[in-house]
């Protein structure tokens, strides 16, 4: 068994740029990946709001059909 330890140097340096290289995209990936986070958070406060408007739409609804009840009664009750 031969004792050279040596490793080729341009093993060595394919490993040191692939380290580079990871190590400078990181910022990138986690600034991307806060925006996926962000546009995610804003897109259901969103569909929150449209939720709610709708709920809100169909309360109005019955709470003006009761309105124009009672004020229909009104006009038949002193007749």
């Amino acid at each position: 068994m031969a004792d050279n330890t040596e490793v080729n140097p341009q093993i060595t340096d394919a490993v040191t740029q692939t380290n580079v290289k990871v190590v400078a995209e990181a910022p990138a990936q986690a600034i991307a990946s806060l925006y996926q986070v962000a546009s995610h958070s804003a897109g259901l406060s969103l569909q929150n709001a449209v939720y709610s408007q709708q709920a809100l739409n169909q309360i109005s609804t019955a709470v003006v059909s009761k309105a124009v009840s009672m004020i229909m009664a009104i006009g038949e009750k002193t007749s």
